[in-house]
């Protein structure tokens, strides 16, 4: 029976609820709706996957090519406010009835063949970006690499942002077993640069099997900070007197860094001035990842929700010059390392305010109370129904010298966005 959606509200509801499993793993039933589909790119692909890094890697990549005029495909996950976000060409936002369009194109094709969620919105992307003749698109990993979606596209090059702990029960517990699932996305003969500077051997070793070209940060690349800009050196040569990107925090250098160096890469296919990376670095957006809002007091929303990136988020606020009191709105899902990020910024926050998230995974500010009377112990902690509470207690609480930093998952971010009124 073949069903068309008119909205794309209903399309969603009704993705949701096709597959007994939120995740699920390999790459044989998406590969059939692929061949079904006949979906076979002519353009580039760019593919990034890592623990933390990916959003940031795909909006800077997408914005340097739109500066050399080239028609980008972009798609990222998950989304923060809507759908929409996730799929995006020439940076804007596939409307409505593209997407259904879409969604309906890889319904027809899958016959009985059960997709999760993330496996039906990658085709969907992909075939989007074929109906645009889009130039080159930049795909990025829901999850791991080797068995996920994305990883039925061949790549032309491959970005490896960052290696650390999170999702154990699908991916493996140690930083080898991650790193080889992440790295599954390299091809032969391909280059795979890699912005983790502790890229561990067993990893290394796999990628040379394969017989794909390794650049590493740190030995093939690498940055110089300068006062006010910064310098780019590469296997290809040098770039200077780069602005700093208009993305906040320590590791949007390195970020930067294994994007110049793809680029370098792929020059024959998208080549790319010096002018396209300044622009591109000072025009990438990208919401939620150490976001500034300006005022009295500051406010800084970031997705942060496993140690590697509190960690980086602990530093970001101690490099941020701050008189005052810091004011945390927290939320998490409840199967992520609660304890870990805690432990990485506690020494950054003084008051916490915290929240309950109206998702089913998500943890109770009941809970992250115990958690933070467990690991901290006597510190200022309040509970409250929803990220939009807790933030107007802390604008009350709050002085014009003190910041508010909201963060712990895409949730919250998106929670805090709407209360902010910047939907």
């Amino acid at each position: 029976m073949k069903l068309e959606f008119e909205t794309l509200p209903d399309w969603l509801s009704y993705l949701e609820q096709l597959h007994p499993k939120t995740i699920e793993l390999g790459l044989e039933r998406v590969e059939k709706v692929k061949r079904e589909m006949q979906l076979e790119p002519g353009f580039p692909i760019i593919t990034v996957s890592g623990t933390n890094g990916k959003g940031s890697t795909c909006a800077m990549l997408e914005a340097i090519l739109s500066d050399a005029g080239f028609r980008v495909g972009c798609y990222t996950s998950p989304h923060l406010l809507r759908y929409n976000e996730r799929v995006r060409v020439g940076r804007e936002d596939a409307s409505d009835a593209e997407l259904c369009n879409a969604f309906a194109a890889v319904e027809q094709a899958r016959n009985k063949i059960s997709l999760t969620y993330f496996e039906f919105g990658t085709l969907a992307a992909v075939r989007h970006f074929v109906q645009q003749e889009v130039d080159v698109a930049i795909l990025e990993v829901g999850l791991g690499g080797r068995l996920d979606a994305v990883n039925v596209f061949d790549s032309d090059c491959a970005i490896i942002s960052s290696i650390d702990m999170d999702h154990m029960d699908y991916l493996g517990d140690t930083r080898e077993a991650i790193g080889l699932e992440k790295a599954g996305i390299v091809r032969a003969g391909k280059p795979v640069i890699c912005a983790e500077p502790d890229l561990p051997v067993v990893v290394e070793k796999f990628i040379g099997t394969i017989g794909a070209r390794l650049y590493q940060i740190g030995r093939d690349f690498g940055f110089t900070q300068l006062d006010t800009q910064w310098r780019f050196d590469g296997p290809r040569g040098s770039r200077h007197a780069l602005p700093y990107p208009v993305l906040r925090g320590k590791f949007q250098l390195a970020n930067a860094s294994a994007c110049l160096t793809a680029l370098d890469e792929l020059k024959s296919q998208l080549p790319v001035t010096v002018n396209n990376i300044r622009n591109g670095l000072l025009d990438t957006r990208l919401s939620g990842r150490f976001q500034v809002r300006p005022g009295r007091p500051v406010v800084v929303l970031d997705v942060a929700h496993n140690p590697h990136a509190a960690k980086a988020l602990a530093v970001n606020l101690q490099n941020m010059p701050c008189t005052g009191k810091t004011i945390a709105v927290f939320a998490m899902l409840g199967d992520k390392d609660i304890v870990g990020v805690i432990n990485e910024v506690k020494a950054q926050v003084n008051t916490w305010l915290l929240a309950d998230i109206k998702e089913m995974r998500g943890a109770t500010a009941q809970h992250l109370l115990q958690v933070i009377r467990k690991e901290i112990g006597d510190v200022v902690a309040e509970e409250y129904e929803s990220v939009g509470i807790a933030y107007r207690r802390a604008c009350i609480l709050a002085s014009e010298n003190d910041r508010i930093i909201i963060f712990g998952s895409f949730h919250t971010v998106a929670d805090a966005l709407r209360e902010l009124h910047l939907t």
